[in-house]
């Protein structure tokens, strides 16, 4: 994979231009896209930038994310061929920066499920999750040092698993949403993907302005718990065996790891995250459900369907144990300084008629908090563990991921 960090390494000792950075992007796309297919668009001669601290660093943009002069389709024949005139906050802001946005990522339709043509860059037969299907496959395949991604269930943190790169989810609206297209407004969180913890929690610190998410310690003895969600049903032997390989790799480095069964709150919330989900999915695609209801793909149009069967106090008792749920995950935190759980139930499935399953992820995306996927190295295909932290504590977050993935590498 391509490190941002060590690209920006290189460009700063002058062994490397920021150009000369751009085209090591285009030689593995070239090499690497025919059989992958994670790009949407790629812009054949973007203006790159000689100064800022992410020049030379290509991103890719999810389809669902706007970027000026590049198509913004949403997945979907319905947008076929919209281009948007302006940037989306984030993209604005990365481009500030130095970053050059490359290329547009595969989407599944509106961020939802009915799965694209991307495959996952470690076996063409297995997906490559999803929503966030071309930009986790983009920079697993070494094609990409950064893409940006949502989650509104599992969308960033499931195929960062699959794909074998590292996540993160930061907390609810640390990165603004304003020009992305909306499925769930309580629930859309904008994320970063790149080759590993070191550099998402470089490019989090730099996109917000917030330069102690990359300073944070993680502290010489974090307390971390491990949490199974058995209400969400038993992983696959893989991602057991991960989670076994992070606890064992914690506490080497010093960390102090105990079982945490979650209260019940915090399961009758996860039960109803899919009714927040799906309840302002309809209300968000109104438009595109009541005038282009044909054109919209299988499963998009069975949550729509699904989201205008549900009453507004169905909608409101979910959004009431969402917040319940929030306080009693902020008790919590009062003695952890993280938790770690799967990523994903396995390694991504044999299949390509499906984006997998976000059944480990749904919970702490509704809860609003950080999420970083550290990937575990040593299996067949990529499997990940997930560390999650209070919410705004992105720093200690990531500090904590980065503490596990040293030492699962050493």
């Amino acid at each position: 994979m391509l490190s941002l960090l060590d690209l920006r390494a290189r460009i700063s000792a002058g062994t490397l231009t920021p150009a000369g950075a751009i085209d090591l992007c285009r030689a593995a796309i070239a090499a690497r896209e025919p059989d992958l297919h994670a790009l949407v668009t790629l812009d054949a001669a973007p203006a790159i930038p000689e100064t800022g601290p992410l020049a030379g660093i290509a991103m890719g943009v999810k389809d669902i994310i706007d970027s000026a002069g590049l198509p913004s389709q949403m997945g979907s024949s319905i947008y076929a061929g919209w281009t948007p005139r302006g940037d989306a906050a984030v993209v604005s802001r990365l481009k500030q920066l130095g970053a050059v946005a490359l290329a547009k990522t595969t989407t599944t339709a509106f961020a939802s499920s009915d799965p694209t043509e991307t495959v996952n860059p470690h076996d063409p037969d297995h997906t490559p999750g999803g929503s966030s299907a071309g930009s986790a496959a983009a920079v697993g395949a070494g094609m990409l040092p950064l893409a940006l991604g949502t989650q509104t269930a599992g969308s960033v943190i499931r195929p960062a698993s699959y794909c074998g790169c590292a996540a993160v989810k930061p907390s609810f609206r640390l990165i603004p949403t304003v020009g992305v297209k909306t499925y769930s407004w309580a629930l859309d969180t904008v994320g970063l993907f790149a080759a590993g913890v070191a550099d998402v929690a470089h490019a989090l610190a730099l996109v917000t302005g917030r330069p102690e998410i990359q300073t944070a310690a993680a502290g010489s003895a974090p307390r971390i718990a491990l949490v199974r969600q058995d209400f969400a049903e038993a992983p696959e032997p893989e991602a057991e065996a991960a989670l076994a390989q992070a606890r064992q790799a914690a506490e080497r480095a010093g960390a102090r790891v105990s079982d945490l069964a979650l209260p019940p709150e915090l399961a009758q919330a996860w039960e109803r995250q899919r009714i927040i989900q799906n309840y302002e999915g309809r209300l968000a695609l109104a438009w595109e459900y009541d005038t282009q209801a044909d054109a919209l793909p299988p499963r998009v149009r069975e949550h729509l369907e699904a989201g205008a069967a549900l009453s507004p106090a169905q909608y409101d008792d979910a959004r009431r144990h969402g917040h319940h749920a929030r306080r009693v995950l902020k008790g919590l935190f009062a003695d952890y300084d993280a938790i770690l759980t799967f990523s994903a139930p396995g390694p991504a499935p044999a299949t390509l008629a499906s984006t997998g399953d976000p059944r480990f992820n749904q919970l702490w995306t509704l809860m609003g908090v950080p999420c970083v996927n550290v990937p575990v190295p040593g299996h067949r295909l990529p499997v990940g563990v997930q560390v999650i932290g209070r919410f705004g504590d992105d720093g200690r977050a990531l500090a904590v991921a980065r503490m596990i993935e040293a030492a699962l590498r050493g």
